[in-house]
């Protein structure tokens, strides 16, 4: 039953962009002090991402019901996948309607992608589950911290600048805590992918470069974590 619900979660995931408005980021007059080209925000290309995870995702819900239906290992990384999954299906929609909603809704949407990771990064082959999985966290680690950031400084909580630094620095502490826990290589990369996305949206400025330094970091991490496998 879970592997089914699972795979009902991921549809209605994969549809979502096409039966909403889609979302490129949050626009700027949804803020009271409108958030033009915000710092904290990546390129608009990263988002490009997305594709990928849709398919993967849906991709590993089908192979779950095909060959893992009852498997207790996947059962226990099933439960907390489909809450964030349910909770997505939905996210799109109400991005467009309250920032606030949204951000709340995204870090659900987070907890339940690392709860799923970390349950299931024991299962093989890793295309089939930990993957997808660890490529889904690891945006969302960023678009999570890009959410309150955007929130902080649209609501006069402080400089736009200040919000980025702050909040990129979050993602690098939650992102290095995550990938050292899991171990899951898909993970770093959506992550540094949306480093760099920061980086091109900044050029080398002092968001820019922190966010440069970042990608580094979780990088070189990643591949450490790889080696083993090597």
């Amino acid at each position: 039953m879970k592997a089914i619900l699972l795979l009902v979660a991921a549809i209605a995931f994969g549809i979502a962009p096409f039966v909403t408005e889609g979302f490129a980021g949050f626009r700027p007059d949804q803020f009271p002090v409108p958030q033009d080209d915000a710092p904290v925000q990546p390129a608009g290309y990263a988002f490009s991402i997305w594709s990928v995870i849709y398919v993967w995702l849906l991709l590993s819900a089908v192979v779950g019901v095909w060959r893992h239906r009852d498997d207790a290992a996947w059962d226990a990384a099933r439960v907390p996948m489909i809450v964030s999954l349910c909770v997505g299906a939905f996210w799109i929609k109400v991005a467009t309607l309250s920032v606030i909603w949204a951000t709340v809704l995204i870090w659900v949407m987070l907890l339940g992608a690392l709860w799923a990771l970390i349950a299931g990064r024991t299962i093989t082959p890793g295309w089939e589950f930990s993957w997808p999985t660890g490529l889904y966290a690891g945006w969302l680690t960023a678009a999570s911290c890009v959410s309150i950031g955007l929130l902080g400084a649209g609501y006069g909580f402080g400089p736009a600048q200040s919000w980025a630094i702050a909040m990129i620095l979050v993602a690098l502490v939650l992102g290095v805590t995550v990938l050292r826990a899991s171990g899951i290589w898909t993970y770093g990369v959506a992550l540094a992918w949306a480093l760099i996305g920061i980086l091109v949206a900044n050029g080398m400025s002092v968001v820019g470069g922190l966010a440069l330094g970042g990608a580094v970091v979780i990088a070189a991490l990643t591949l450490r974590q790889l080696r083993p496998a090597a």
